[in-house]
């Protein structure tokens, strides 16, 4: 498990003191509006295409890479290998996807898209990945920096599991 980063420590920095009950609760309020576009998204997702996000995101990133492995699909969603491979299960049975026995190495498999999996991602609305990480790229880098040191703190107070970072959000 890796150390979760630390803010950087200045002398001329104020005293850190607890938040008022008045701001922790509108940061909530904020924490519910990113929440609900995620769920909104990958709902209209669902009830456009009958699949759920991640399997969507999955698609795209085989339509973009043929012949891309189980273990390249993970890192490209950044997600565990285990789940992954679930995906393409799924993926797989709705006859959307098909493997094939790699040349370099036989005891690993490709992924295709097939016409179906196209079909399906031409109707899926966009972004494929989710409005989160296409938001998330969008902000400042000083601004993703702030971000994402404030959350390790979060992450840290909540004594949260840092596994749960590999789940995609549609799968939450």
């Amino acid at each position: 498990m890796s150390a979760l980063p630390q803010p950087a420590s200045s002398s001329s920095s104020p005293v850190h003191s607890s938040a008022s009950p008045e701001q922790a609760a509108q940061v909530l309020r904020q924490f519910r509006v990113v929440f609900n576009a995620v769920r909104s998204h990958f709902q209209q997702v669902e009830k456009r295409v009958g699949i759920g996000g991640a399997q969507v995101w999955a698609l795209n990133v085989i339509q973009n890479q043929p012949g891309v492995s189980v273990n390249e699909l993970a890192r490209a969603m950044d997600i565990h290998q285990s789940t992954a491979s679930n995906l393409i299960r799924q993926l797989v049975k709705r006859e959307l996807v098909r493997t094939e026995k790699s040349a370099a190495d036989r005891r690993g498999v490709q992924l295709f898209i097939e016409a179906a999996g196209q079909l399906l991602l031409q109707g899926a609305p966009g972004p494929y990945e989710g409005v989160l990480p296409e938001a998330l790229q969008q902000l400042p880098r000083a601004t993703l920096d702030q971000l994402q040191l404030s959350l390790a703190q979060l992450i840290q107070a909540l004594k949260a599991d840092e596994q749960a970072g590999g789940i995609p959000l549609a799968e939450l």
